[in-house]
């Protein structure tokens, strides 16, 4: 084990992929290496290492991706970094349009091996153009798989395994989650995708929550244990494939559940988290589901706003009490 950084982990996984498969090659890399607590003679390690596989493009977010799915359909398999979510959203045409589409398109016949990579979520200051969590719009565009790392060690295993897949991966990574540290595993590990975690055991409550909320639901159940209620925190770490096994097992031990997550409440993962649960385990439920997630409105540049709608560990207990006071 060694102690990393979300972000020096998932650099680590970057060029380990690049070293050990020559066709890796990264598409905007500065914007993914600078300033991410790499030492500066390690970023110019890799520049040397790889200087026709690191590319820096112009800004053109649609011409990057049409250029990294024609890439990927020719046997590449780029890493594609948007920088802030928002800026894919110029390239919503040709990622769901075109990336999501190549294998069922083509009869089966090409494969799109690519990873899209943004940094996303309510960062503080963002206003409306730049907190955005996009989570669910691409969980609801069939054709791509979908990765939320909510640690370290899950950022290193799972964006080898999405570099590795051949189906094209949206890979989003909270900003809140960049200066986090955790123990990560030595060696050449990856994290199989549809496999989510316990992050912590319990028996009274179930929160599924996904990205930074996992973090925001740890901090629930440690103020939720202090007054005897145990809660069971789910990490499902991809949402395509989603782990339903997990989350019903979890909630028939418990027979209730809160979902988080940090996307507008209309249409999200939780509603679907949510959903799922009603569909294949309604027997087992106590009490019903609710939802913490932010409301369907604009994030503002004020602080006390931004944190008004913003999902937190005391949103999070205050909806688990609803449930067990009942």
């Amino acid at each position: 084990m060694s102690q990393k950084s979300f972000t020096v982990a998932m650099i680590d996984a970057l060029a380990h992929s690049l070293k050990n498969d020559p066709n890796v090659v990264v598409i905007g890399a500065h914007s993914f290496l600078s300033d991410r607590g790499l030492k500066p003679e390690d970023e110019r390690a890799l520049w040397d290492a790889f200087p026709d596989r690191l590319i820096d493009p112009p800004t053109s977010e649609g011409v990057c991706t049409s250029l990294a799915t024609g890439a990927a359909m020719a046997g590449m398999r780029p890493f594609l970094n948007y920088g802030t979510a928002t800026f894919a959203y110029e390239a919503f045409n040709q990622i769901m349009s075109e990336t999501a589409n190549v294998h069922a398109m083509s009869g089966g016949q090409l494969r799109a091996p690519l990873t899209l990579h943004m940094f996303a979520g309510i960062r503080g200051g963002g206003a409306g153009q730049h907190s955005s969590s996009p989570q669910a719009m691409y969980a609801n565009s069939a054709g791509l798989e979908l990765v939320l790392p909510a640690s370290p060690a899950d950022a290193q295993g799972l964006l080898r395994s999405a570099i590795k897949s051949d189906n094209p991966t949206v890979v989003i990574t909270h900003t809140k989650l960049l200066a986090m540290t955790g123990d990560v595993p030595d060696g050449d590990f990856t994290i199989p995708f549809g496999q989510a975690r316990i992050a912590r055991e319990g028996r009274d409550v179930t929160i599924v929550a996904t990205s930074l909320m996992v973090r925001e639901a740890l901090k629930a159940a440690e103020a939720l244990a202090k007054d005897g209620v145990e809660a069971e925190v789910v990490d499902p770490r991809t949402i395509v494939p989603l782990d339903a096994e997990t989350i019903c097992a979890s909630v028939r031990k418990t027979g209730r559940l809160v979902t988080v997550d940090e996307g507008n409440a209309l249409c999200s993962i939780s509603s679907e988290i949510s959903a799922l649960v009603a569909e294949r385990a309604f027997d087992a439920l106590k009490a019903p589901i609710l939802r913490v997630a932010r409301p369907p409105v604009p994030i503002a540049f004020s602080p006390p706003l931004e944190a008004h709608v913003t999902p937190n560990a005391d949103k999070v207990v205050a909806a688990v009490k609803k449930l067990t006071q009942a």
